[in-house]
């Protein structure tokens, strides 16, 4: 019992100081945000939440937290779970009514990825919810290993050297997207979501499967790859920050009219 509880303040502190680490190096949240997080249900969103309720508890600024969700027009979407969850720890909540999945179901082209839409529409619902709301952050629960995925998907499918930026304005200039869990690997996110027991609820949605998706082949192939090398994941990270445009193709970065590339 008593081991038990030390692992669970470990990985509390762990947690804590990784988020920690984020938030004071990419300024991440500031005195007198209003930081709306989006709650999908899901263990990472639960857990992000969890740690920034009780990061603001011990925080040298003062800051104002909202849970967001949208519901994507499911039956099988159980929002009344996250309520209750919510109203137990006083947390304010913003539900945001769609009618995603039926206008998917009518828009949707033959051989177009169904989550990919659906995906664009919550986040622009989640936008809209957030400016009615008038919070200046968007917290998203990416991780690590998130990260990592899009990383390679985009080198591989894309032609592209993009992932995810702890800090990014959205496309409205209004609200600044933040990922207080850049530095945390995925399966940290497990472990706590199993520790404090987190009613986790999915999408609702039967139609589709995550098996047919390229990000899951993704994560297959990286945690194939940190079987071998478990410094893999911090290796990525590494990557994502210390960029060295000198030895990239990207024209519009240098020159190469006469140089000599060594």
């Amino acid at each position: 019992m008593v081991d038990a509880a030390r692992s669970a303040h470990s990985l509390e502190r762990t947690l804590l100081r990784r988020v920690g680490e984020a938030v004071a190096d990419y300024s991440l949240i500031e005195e007198g945000d209003r930081i709306a997080v989006g709650l999908s249900g899901g263990k990472d969103s639960f857990g992000l939440l969890d740690v920034l309720l009780r990061l603001k508890a011990r925080a040298p600024v003062s800051f104002d937290i909202f849970a967001v969700t949208v519901h994507n027009g499911s039956p099988n979407f159980r929002s009344d779970v996250l309520e209750g969850w919510l109203r137990k720890r006083h947390v304010d909540f913003h539900l945001e009514k769609t009618r995603i999945l039926e206008i998917i179901q009518e828009k949707k082209r033959p051989g177009s990825s169904y989550c990919s839409m659906c995906a664009r529409l919550r986040r622009g619902a989640l936008y809209g919810a957030v400016a009615a709301l008038g919070c200046n952050r968007l917290a998203l629960a990416h991780h690590l290993d998130d990260a990592a995925e899009t990383l390679m998907m985009n080198v591989f499918f894309s032609g592209r050297l993009k992932a995810m930026p702890p800090k990014l304005l959205a496309e409205n200039g209004r609200v600044s997207v933040i990922r207080p869990l850049i530095y945390v690997p995925e399966s940290l996110m497990r472990e706590y979501a199993a520790l404090r027991g987190f009613p986790l609820i999915d999408c609702g949605c039967r139609l589709c499967s995550a098996k047919e998706h390229e990000r899951s082949q993704m994560k297959a192939l990286i945690e194939k790859v940190a079987k071998r090398h478990p410094e893999v994941r911090g290796s990525i990270l590494s990557a994502l920050r210390t960029v060295e445009p000198r030895f990239l193709f990207d024209r519009s970065l240098h020159d190469f009219s006469g140089e000599d590339i060594p």
